[in-house]
């Protein structure tokens, strides 16, 4: 069984964007593992397995604009389904 269920992942382009500050928010706010924010002060790249996925998604837009959003069900991937 999975401690966090969904692979989230998105794309936020905005303006003085900082992949530190971002980091640390969603390790400080947000439960779950395997995060990855990188990117630039334009456009961050965000990889996060969360059991909340809309959490991330909604603080992601109130940094700009997301896009190229993924929401994967790790857990029904793992049982042979499309997640």
């Amino acid at each position: 069984m999975l401690d966090y269920r969904f692979d989230t992942q998105l794309l936020i382009e905005g303006e003085n964007l900082n992949e530190d500050a971002i980091h640390d928010y969603i390790t400080q706010n947000m439960k779950g593992d395997c995060l990855l924010a990188v990117g630039d002060e334009d456009l961050i790249k965000i990889h996060f397995h969360t059991n909340e996925p809309w959490k991330l998604l909604e603080y992601g837009a109130s940094l700009g604009d997301i896009f190229d959003v993924v929401v994967e069900n790790m857990e029904r991937q793992e049982n042979g389904l499309q997640g």
